[in-house]
């Protein structure tokens, strides 16, 4: 479902699997810690909820730091088996926040981060995919996830774009707060 506008009254941030050890296999995967980091400081200075899956725990770990730290205010964070991310207690929780537009970060692109958008899309969310904050372990299944999702209505976007499309104005007191996310970008 396209999105014509991200407002950050009806949007939460759903960070995917950002475990200690997939990370070491993903492609870029520094530039993906920096950039999920980045979306939820973002997100954490706007107000914006964010939500967080962790994929089986104790095959694949904690989340990572400096993401683990990031998340301390999470609304949720959630122990998954399933594939996508839209669990119950995800969708349950988003429901109840109100929320309209959700946008996903995290790894894999290909498997989980894909079937969540399709997931969050048949339920009638509003879905956009962070592309510089999303990886797999192949490049090439990163570029196809995210051609899927493309062909599919998933609306891409990165850290910075979205960010500044929540705040709006350079005269709001949010883009004060959003500042040093974007300066860091």
């Amino acid at each position: 479902m396209p999105i014509s506008r991200m407002i950050k009254e009806r949007s939460a941030v759903l960070v995917l699997d950002m475990q200690e050890k997939l990370l070491p296999q993903i492609h870029e995967s520094e530039r993906v810690i920096q950039q999920v980091g980045r979306m939820v400081d973002g997100a954490n200075a706007l107000g914006v909820p964010v939500l967080v899956t962790e994929q089986y725990r104790k095959g694949l770990g904690d989340t990572v730091e400096p993401i683990k730290s990031k998340i301390a205010n999470a609304v949720i964070n959630e122990e998954k088996t399933r594939f996508s991310a839209l669990i119950d207690p995800i969708l349950d929780k988003l429901r109840e926040l109100e929320v309209t537009q959700v946008v996903v970060c995290g790894i894999e692109t290909h498997i989980c981060v894909l079937q969540t958008c399709m997931d969050l899309t048949e339920k009638g969310f509003e879905t956009a995919v962070v592309v510089d904050a999303v990886s797999s372990r192949r490049h090439t299944d990163r570029q196809v996830g995210l051609l899927r999702m493309n062909q599919i209505g998933i609306v891409p976007v990165t850290v910075e774009s979205v960010l500044l499309e929540w705040v709006g104005d350079a005269s709001d007191s949010d883009f004060k707060a959003v500042l040093p996310v974007i300066k860091a970008i």
